[in-house]
């Protein structure tokens, strides 16, 4: 009933590189086969035989990094991949996440011509579903950004809905957004495909052989141990999947990485009396919770509930994902909408019922790039059930990381560096993966914020603040206030005021502003990044700006790479002849400490030190006032950041 996994046929030296660690199971021939020694050393040892580990096996060959051993507990592609509901969509709210979805659409069309390997591909197109006004408005922005990045896509009226997918109920709808590029595939084929091409290429494959532990010397990755022995190597990649957050806990310098697994159901049926053609659309109706596409003439159809069920809680699973229990009951209200959205399905039997592991990030962004603790340890997981439409393009953007140093784009916005060691505990992750997960499927409108894992950081103003009527967002897991609320306006009303238009607190943050601009205010920058260095001369190699000034001056600089690129813009006030304090933004914090880290030399006389927690801080805003003049009227004081 699943998407099937390619019985891969290895003509005699044929397929290079491609081992079995052990025996096939059930398999009466391949039991006499002995098991194969690994190799003693490797540049690159990638964990991991889903897609995500294939893809950057596979770029990493194509970029002339041949010496990569690829390392699989399982089987290929017997993790998430093989019960991925095979849906390839570009449709995305980030621009960086379109770009790696055209990518991975693109690479994907031609595989199946670099290897032989049918995956299944079918260009099908996508319709997404508005059943509101602020719906189409942010089908419409991405819709904008998708023309941008020269991807078709169209804004459509019901009418032309029920054109293209006559099985629809269309009535409650207000438009819809056609990406007519988008497809269907079958997952596990592809990283199998993967998989060939980066044999072909040299890559050593070896499945059925689990990682114990990685081996760090002097803060770089020196190897990784195994049940099968050890392989030296300068690079490791985890691309594990739910199980990089227990492979991140195995090595002597701890790697957090933030994920946790929820339930995800699906369902099957049987095809329809005229089976659906292949190329019937796949829909997405986010305001019903619920994507829908053909599966073998019939439908395949799930959702993103809004009460999730977090699964493994307590740590690792089993080696190979199985189909975990069905839930009839938890999938009722998603079984209501697909039913609602198309009626004639009440005569189609259902096959069965999938529920199957999916990894969620505490901000519904997937994780890569290298690990601010270890040098050479690489990472690229929780791809919030969208791994299949990421997998191409994040492979390879992480292997001109580890090749080239950089990303050809700009990833920050996914860079594990972006999160704390805050947002690693597992009673922080499996709260908020219980919010994260409906709100993929939820509107997004401008400035909203997340319920869990909150007044994990305050500022000692805090209740200070918090009585004069503070409203509070997270950074970073620090609380930092959004605008104060006057006495006269309503609370609820404010909470609840989610809109693309103008909001209700508009006036209240305008007020402030022109507070700030033409009075005073002072500002609470407990929650900023702070650092004590004393180091002159690798201070002026990193940063911009001269910081050669006098004791107690500061200075407004930026570091910047090689390529003249900004990493991080900051305050500096030099507080004695070698002793600088640094400020930077709340979310550098990690960033910036693993960039003065990389370039710091080995003196015992340098002193870099995260003093973030040590200190609060306050700043006043730029105004001048001649002496006797009043702030407008009503002005009241306002500590903000």
């Amino acid at each position: 009933m699943l998407p099937r996994l390619l019985a891969v046929v290895r003509a005699p030296g044929s397929r290079r590189g491609w081992r079995e660690g052990s025996p096939a199971r059930g398999s009466a021939s391949a039991t006499a086969a002995p098991p194969v020694a690994l190799p003693a050393q490797a540049q690159v040892v990638v964990c991991g035989g889903g897609i995500m580990g294939t893809s950057v096996a596979y770029h990493l060959s194509k970029m002339g990094w041949k010496d990569v051993v690829l390392l699989e507990q399982g089987r290929l592609a017997a993790g998430s991949t093989r019960f991925c509901a095979g849906i390839l969509s570009t449709a995305r709210h980030l621009a960086i996440e379109q770009k790696m979805a055209d990518y991975s659409n693109k690479l994907y069309h031609q595989l199946e011509q670099e290897t032989g390997i049918q995956t299944g591909y079918t260009r099908t197109g996508s319709i997404f579903l508005a059943q509101t006004q602020d719906r189409l408005i942010s089908l419409k922005r991405i819709n904008s950004r998708l023309n941008v990045i020269g991807i078709p896509c169209e804004i459509i009226s019901p009418k032309k809905v029920a054109e293209l997918h006559p099985l629809l109920n269309v009535h409650d709808l207000v438009g819809a957004m056609h990406v007519p590029e988008d497809a269907v595939v079958s997952s596990a084929d592809v990283a199998l495909a993967l998989a060939s091409a980066a044999s072909q290429s040299g890559v050593q494959i070896y499945d059925r052989t689990s990682i114990l532990h990685v081996m760090v010397k002097k803060g770089q990755v020196a190897g990784v141990e195994t049940d099968k022995g050890q392989i030296q190597c300068q690079y490791f990649v985890n691309c594990a999947g739910q199980w990089a957050y227990e492979l991140g806990l195995c090595s002597e310098e701890l790697v957090s990485i933030p994920l946790h697994a929820c339930e995800h159901f699906y369902l099957l049926t049987r095809p329809w009396e005229t089976p659906l053609p292949s190329s019937t659309p796949t829909v997405v109706d986010a305001d019903g919770r619920i994507y829908i596409r053909n599966w073998q003439g019939g439908i395949l159809s799930g959702g993103f509930e809004k009460n999730p069920k977090p699964i493994f809680t307590e740590g690792k699973n089993q080696l190979e994902i199985q189909n975990l229990q069905e839930d009839w009951d938890h999938f009722e209200p998603l079984l209501s909408s697909l039913l609602r959205r198309m009626p004639q399905l009440e005569t189609l039997e259902i096959v069965k019922l999938v529920n199957c592991p999916e990894t969620f990030t505490p901000d519904m962004r997937c994780i890569m790039g290298e690990s601010p603790s270890v040098r050479g340890y690489f990472v690229l997981v929780g791809m919030n059930s969208a791994g299949l439409s990421f997998g191409g393009g994040a492979g390879k953007y992480l292997a001109e990381w580890m090749v080239y140093g950089y990303p050809s784009e700009n990833v920050w916005e996914l860079d594990l560096k972006r999160f704390g060691a805050l947002q690693s505990s597992r009673t922080f992750l499996r709260h908020r993966v219980m919010e994260v997960m409906p709100l993929l499927y939820d509107l997004k409108v401008p400035r909203w914020d997340f319920q869990t894992g909150r007044q994990l950081r305050t500022s000692p103003l805090y209740d200070r603040l918090d009585a004069q009527g503070a409203r509070w967002m997270e950074k970073h897991g620090f609380e930092r206030p959004k605008y104060f609320i006057p006495p006269d306006k309503d609370l609820l009303a404010l909470e609840q005021s989610k809109t693309f238009y103008k909001p209700d607190w508009f006036e209240i943050v305008e007020s402030e502003v022109k507070c700030c601009k033409e009075a005073v205010c002072v500002i609470d920058m407990s929650s900023f990044t702070k650092f004590e260095i004393t180091a002159l001369e690798i201070l002026q190699y990193l940063f911009s700006n001269d910081l050669g000034v006098p004791v107690g001056h500061i200075v407004h600089t930026g570091m910047l790479n090689e390529r003249g690129g900004y990493e991080n813009d900051c305050s500096i006030a030099r507080l004695s002849k070698r002793s600088f304090f640094m400020i930077s933004p709340t979310d550098q914090q990690v960033h910036c400490w693993a960039w003065l880290k990389k370039y710091m030399p080995e003196d015992s006389n340098l002193i870099l030190e995260d003093v973030t927690w040590k200190y609060t801080g306050k700043g006043p805003s730029r105004v001048r006032r001649p002496a006797g003049v009043r702030g407008p009227p009503g002005w009241r004081p306002v500590i903000q950041v």
